[in-house]
């Protein structure tokens, strides 16, 4: 049995401050193998996750020493909150860590997507065409508008590089205060708002009762034809069978889509998909870069170490 339990992948380094002061048990794939992971909880005073392992009261009740749940990232939906907040378990996200990797991410799909032609045509060169007019049919960023929905620490820094490329832009945020300073990087408006005047939409709101399905058909429709959307939050906020349907009509001319309502994804929302010329579909890991790695599980490491002491004291 160990003290602290380790479910994900982590950067190495770090560990060593546990295990300076505690006995770990370190294994990537124990998130996935249920039965293991619950009998690893019976005497954890801690454990550290990613977004797969499921944090759920059934697997609290499991854990009666558990003290801390540290997560590896910022998304908290994989996590019963009430559940921990009833048994009194500190629950530390490594809020900010990633946010330089999903705005280069956002910043990247969004200039991708922009001159698409521009970069799917490699094959056609090898084969001895040289489509260079039809290649040459993409837009420039600057003077574009980019809408955020969602603006904490990933939108903020996604506004910031998108500033320095030309691009105004708007954020829908409603638990973000009206005072607070972030709004002089951008403009605040409504949803509606902000789905009918830009040109590229990106995501970066939790998944909550109320996020659910915010993207949805009708919303779609709403923005402007030939608008760009990117999802690099959590998949469920944005229907997917209507994001398909929005591409395959030209309703939009492109998505970037890293996060998925099922992950990995099922063979249904890759056929939703299959085809299209304009999408751009990753394996949710905007946020994960060799560099971010390393400060997110520092940051982890450094959270629970610091809530245990707090809670030995």
């Amino acid at each position: 049995m160990a003290d602290i339990i380790i479910s994900e992948f982590i950067d190495a380094a770090p560990v060593e401050q546990l295990t300076a002061a505690y006995t770990v048990r370190r294994d990537d794939d124990l998130w996935s193998r249920r039965a293991d992971l619950e009998a690893a909880m019976a005497d954890a005073k801690a454990i550290i996750i990613r977004n797969r392992t499921q944090v759920d009261a059934a697997l609290i009740a499991k854990a009666p020493d558990l003290q801390v749940v540290g997560r590896l990232g910022v998304g908290l939906d994989n996590i019963d909150l009430e559940a921990c907040k009833a048994r009194g378990i500190a629950v530390c996200p490594a809020t900010g860590a990633n946010a330089e990797a999903v705005a280069e991410y956002v910043v990247c799909a969004a200039l991708m997507l922009l001159r698409w032609a521009a970069f799917s045509g490699s094959a056609r060169l090898m084969q001895g065409e040289w489509p260079r007019q039809e290649m040459g049919e993409g837009h420039e960023a600057a003077g574009k508008i980019l809408g955020l929905i969602g603006f904490g620490s990933i939108g903020q820094a996604t506004a910031a590089k998108a500033r320095g490329l030309g691009l105004a832009t708007l954020a829908f945020d409603d638990f973000l205060d009206e005072g607070h300073p972030a709004w002089q990087e951008a403009e605040r408006v409504s949803l509606p708002d902000l789905l009918s005047r830009s040109d590229i939409v990106s995501l970066h709101c939790p998944l909550t009762a109320e996020t659910r399905g915010l993207i949805g058909a009708a919303e779609l429709a709403a923005m402007q034809r030939g608008a760009i959307l990117i999802n690099t939050a959590r998949g469920g906020i944005v229907e997917e069978a209507a994001l398909a349907a929005a591409l395959r009509s030209d309703h939009l001319a492109g998505a970037a889509i890293d996060v998925f309502d099922t992950e990995p994804i099922t063979e249904q929302t890759a056929a939703l998909f299959a085809g299209l010329p304009n999408v751009m579909l990753t394996p949710h890991i905007a946020g994960i870069t060799r560099e971010s790695n390393a400060r997110i599980s520092a940051v982890t490491v450094g959270n629970v170490l610091k809530a245990l002491k707090e809670r030995q004291s």
